[in-house]
């Protein structure tokens, strides 16, 4: 069970150190917990790929459609699978495509989806 301090506002009162010090260490413990974000799928990052782990129980892999377009990637069943998913994600850079993978097993899609490595920006000018 967890107590609070109410903190009375009167002319001449001023809050107690201690309750002033337990309202900041609340506030502070609360403001650092993590964003709630929906379940049902995990993100892991390196420097090489993204790993999304989308749970999809019901479904095989022919009822699966995977779409990557520049840094966006979608999950979507097919029309007259026993169950409807359908989810997007946009990454910070570009996928290559060719180099990402889709694994599904018990009822766990494991999407690797690597980065595209930066072009280079550099031009070569020849002498005349």
């Amino acid at each position: 069970m967890l107590f609070t301090p109410m903190l009375t506002r009167r002319a001449a009162c001023a809050p107690r150190p201690a309750d002033v010090a337990l309202q900041r260490f609340l506030l502070g413990t609360l403001a650092a917990q993590p964003a709630v974000r929906p379940a049902g799928y995990t993100v892991a990052q390196d420097e090489k790929a993204t790993t999304l782990q989308l749970d999809v129980p019901g479904l095989a892999r022919e009822q699966l459609q995977i779409t990557i377009e520049g840094k966006q990637v979608r999950v979507k069943s097919i029309e007259g699978a026993p169950r409807q998913v359908s989810r997007a994600w946009e990454l910070p850079e570009d996928i290559d495509a060719a180099a990402s993978a889709a694994r599904l097993e018990n009822g766990v899609l494991t999407l690797t989806l690597a980065k595209l490595p930066p072009a280079s920006k550099a031009v070569e000018i020849t002498v005349h």
